[in-house]
């Protein structure tokens, strides 16, 4: 016991970004099982040769590592964060290379940024050139990666003020303590540690509840088991081409709505990053906003589609009507929570009317996101509501000059500066989509599409790329400079600017 006691205690005092390789070997020995399994030993074998030679990798690092004391800076764990992102992707695509040898690395390593960002952009956009284990490794990886940003965004963006949290009211002088402020105390390791006991399980329980509901909703076990992984992730990742090729119907797709409603806002799960005296959801200023759009826009769609039928003079208005509804709710939630999956019934609302979406919509969608501590990428909510309370409240003294008010039950999420805050954050985004566009154009990519890969990388939304465009993007297609760029924009929108700020500031690093 003592023996077993000691190296679980050295093992948990290895570097961050180790402890996440290891990880990762570990976790290629269950696509290696399912391609044993399905009598593809070929496949099999390259994941579990490549978990075999990381996992030894691990452990030698591990025994010369043995005995040092770890590093307790606070910018530690997202430099880890950072370096995951960017070389771990690495390691995943060995494997990948391996099992088809007909593509480059290049575009392994980006297959495997794409899902470990969440971002689900396909660069093999033919589903039927991955076989099922390749496919089950993506969403894996995407799963794993939902996982990791879920845990970083209590363990170690939230006690950095960072991620969502630097508008919130949790460091202001007078703020009762929460079980938030009350972890930031804690070292860094023992943050994660907890975090990964506590949400772990949660998040787990819920993949396999999603799963088997897909399954028996008549979905096939792998595809339930990859678009259950891809929504709680909201990685947007498909063995079938999307959502609408899945065979889903109209039960599979409201399970996968109420799934995707978890990424509006983190109460809907969990109370432990409460930063008001009020924690009740219906209170919670995210889900309120989250839930005003998905019920306005497809209303607004709806609308659109009906007048346009309305024109054509189009038969079965009502059965197409319900169609064309759901399909439009179905959608906006999908972009809205980041995960970019489209309903089946999106094409037939626009055969009903005649009339195509426009993809801008969809952009607005993704780049607003979802809440704060949440496994989606885009904007946040919470900064939405930041701005949206600024608003309201220059209105109300252009009205009232002489007026004196409180902020309100909502309100009180918000630091007084919030919206200044909030501003200089939207400020970045567009500074940081500006710049990836006229790069991305420099290198051959036509405007429209540049604007469209910029938006879907710094968003985390991937399937963009095929619904936004005119045409679909292929990335196969794009210059290894165009690729570059857009591997380091995914690593930019799944971390944020304010992240890699931080970790240019040499004075957070003397703290």
């Amino acid at each position: 016991m003592r023996r077993e006691s000691y190296i679980r205690r050295e093992t948990l005092r290895l570097p961050l970004f180790l402890l996440l390789f290891g990880i990762v070997s570990v976790s290629m020995l269950v696509p290696a099982g399912h391609g044993f399994a399905v009598r593809d030993p070929d496949t099999g074998r390259a994941f579990l040769y490549a978990g075999l030679v990381g996992l030894v990798v691990f452990v030698m690092v591990a025994v010369a590592h043995s005995g040092r004391e770890s590093q307790k800076s606070a910018l530690g764990p997202l430099l880890s964060l950072f370096c995951a992102f960017v070389f771990l992707p690495i390691f995943m695509a060995l494997p990948f290379v391996e099992v088809l040898p007909t593509t480059k690395f290049i575009n392994a390593y980006i297959e495997m940024v794409s899902a470990f960002t969440t971002t689900g952009a396909a660069v093999f956009d033919d589903p039927s050139r991955l076989n099922p284990s390749l496919h089950l490794w993506r969403a894996q990886v995407g799963w794993m990666g939902g996982l990791l940003m879920w845990i970083a965004a209590v363990a170690v963006l939230a006690p950095l003020n960072l991620g969502g949290f630097e508008v919130t009211a949790q460091n202001e002088p007078g703020r009762r303590a929460t079980a938030f402020t009350q972890m930031a105390e804690i070292e860094p390791r023992q943050r994660i540690l907890r975090s990964v006991r506590t949400l772990f399980p949660l998040y787990m329980a819920l993949t396999l509840l999603q799963w088997l509901l897909l399954m028996g909703s008549g979905v096939a076990p792998l595809t339930a088991l990859v678009h259950a992984m891809s929504v709680m992730s909201t990685s947007g990742i498909s063995n079938t081409g999307g959502a609408e090729t899945a065979g889903a119907g109209f039960g599979g797709e409201l399970v996968m709505f109420i799934f995707m409603a978890f990424a509006l806002s983190r109460l809907t799960f969990s109370k432990d990053t409460i930063t008001g005296t009020h924690s009740a959801l219906r209170n919670d200023p995210e889900f309120r906003i989250g839930l005003a759009i998905v019920a306005g826009v497809p209303l607004v769609l709806f609308a659109r589609h009906w007048l346009g039928a309305y024109a054509v003079a189009a038969e079965n208005p009502l059965d197409e009507a319900f169609g064309a509804l759901w399909g439009a709710l179905f959608t906006v939630m999908s972009f809205l929570s980041t995960t970019g999956f489209v309903s089946e019934f999106w094409g037939q609302s626009q055969n009903w009317s005649g009339l195509g979406t426009p993809g801008l919509i969809l952009m607005g969608l993704a780049l607003i996101g979802g809440g704060v501590a949440t496994t989606a990428g885009g904007v946040k909510l919470l900064r939405v509501f930041a701005l949206y309370r600024n608003g309201v409240r220059d209105m109300d003294q252009l009205v009232h000059p002489h007026a004196v008010s409180g902020a309100g039950v909502a309100g009180r999420r918000l630091q007084s500066n919030g919206a200044f805050i909030a501003w200089i954050f939207f400020m970045l985004l567009a500074i940081s989509m500006a710049v990836i566009t006229l790069a991305l154009a420099s290198v051959g990519v036509s405007f429209e599409n540049a604007l469209v890969m910029a938006v879907a990388s710094l968003s985390t939304t991937g399937p963009l790329i095929q619904y936004a465009a005119e045409d679909p993007i292929r990335l196969l297609d794009l210059a290894p400079a165009a690729k570059a760029i857009f591997c380091a924009a995914m690593v930019l929108g799944r971390l944020e600017t304010l992240a890699i700020i931080a970790l240019l500031t040499p004075d957070l690093w003397r703290a």
